[in-house]
């Protein structure tokens, strides 16, 4: 089976799991595989115009990685992991759906960039 899209992770998410222990990493690489293959909120949650972010509760904490679509390569379709947090409250804090944001922006200005 295909999966829906590809998932890249930006250094920053990337310094994000590598600071988790193994379980937990293996944890969220398991919901972010699962999030390719089946449409579910709970893995994967749409926050405003540009950012989602992957969801993953694992023995009572909510770690959260924020994302957005690259859809300018036209074959396949991208989502790039900017960073991740360890969730403490209820709703997603506005300083990250900003910072992720900002680092969508930078990675489009980059990109154009480079062309």
């Amino acid at each position: 089976m295909k999966p829906n899209f590809n998932i890249e992770l930006l250094p920053e998410a990337v310094e994000f799991l590598e600071n988790l222990d193994d379980k937990t990493r293996e944890k969220i690489y398991y919901n972010l595989k699962k999030s390719q293959f089946i449409s579910d909120a709970e893995l994967f949650k749409k926050l405003n115009e540009f950012i989602w972010e992957f969801r993953t509760l694992y023995k009572g904490k909510s770690y959260r990685l924020f994302s957005f679509w690259d859809k300018s390569t036209g074959a396949a379709t991208l989502v790039l992991a900017t960073h991740g947090i360890l969730k403490k409250t209820q709703k997603t804090p506005t300083k990250e759906i900003k910072k992720a944001e900002e680092m969508r922006k930078q990675y489009f200005e980059n990109k154009d960039n480079k062309k």
